[in-house]
């Protein structure tokens, strides 16, 4: 692993990084199937479709691959049935991946400033990290409809260094996809991503993120014990 200088401020993805939520997507995009008397999908595809926002997920379920664009009536017809059937399981079958809630008591232990930047809808981020006990862990949350832009747009992270008024060499973004290097090069910051996750089926590595994490307890080795002395 590269040895990173100690951030004072970390941005976090959500899914695929901290949670596997795909068994409360595939779920919501199963029910929406069904309403639309059309074919089921089940999780596996649902693991490889998400990363790039709702929207996204929604027509790949609908064309049943990566690419293309389904017929705009029929989704503006599942849009609604998916933001249903998700809004009453998001949480219920979802985890926090092995040492998650550990690492981040000891980031907010050490007074690392957290955000969690996801391009998932506010209405569906705030109440899953509530169910999951970890929001009191960040300083700020970013979904994906928070401003115009989403990631791989570097905007959210750049509103983040903003906020907080920290330079971003002082910055780390922690993810599991290509979306999220792309977004931190842009940005300017140092890049930490998750084998784990999601990312198409592409191996992360191929990105050239800073370090790979194979497990997020390996997270307080890499940055170090010492408590930040920006100020």
């Amino acid at each position: 692993m590269v040895l990173l200088r100690v951030p004072q401020l970390i941005l976090l993805d959500l899914d695929g990084t901290l949670v596997d939520s795909v068994p409360d997507l595939a779920f919501a995009v199963d029910s929406m199937m069904q309403q639309l008397h059309l074919p089921k999908r089940g999780i596996a595809p649902v693991r490889e479709w998400v990363g790039n926002g709702m929207e996204r997920l929604i027509k790949r379920a609908l064309v049943n691959n990566m690419h293309g664009e389904p017929d705009e009536a029929l989704f503006q017809r599942a849009l609604p049935l998916f933001k249903h059937a998700y809004s009453h399981c998001n949480g219920q079958h979802s985890l926090l991946y092995p040492n998650v809630k550990t690492t981040l008591q000891y980031l907010h232990d050490h007074a690392f400033l957290m955000a969690c930047i996801t391009n998932k809808p506010r209405q569906f981020t705030e109440p899953l990290l509530e169910k999951l006990g970890i929001a009191h862990f960040f300083n700020l949350i970013l979904s994906g409809d928070s401003l115009p832009s989403k990631k791989p747009d570097p905007l959210p992270l750049i509103h983040a260094t903003q906020h907080f008024n920290v330079p971003p060499q002082n910055c780390v973004m922690i993810g599991d996809s290509k979306n999220d290097v792309q977004a931190a090069r842009a940005a300017h910051l140092q890049v930490i991503c998750v084998s784990y996750g999601y990312n198409h089926g592409e191996d992360i590595r191929l990105s050239h993120p800073d370090a790979v994490l194979d497990d997020f307890g390996e997270l307080r080795d890499l940055i170090g014990v010492l408590r930040p002395s920006y100020a």
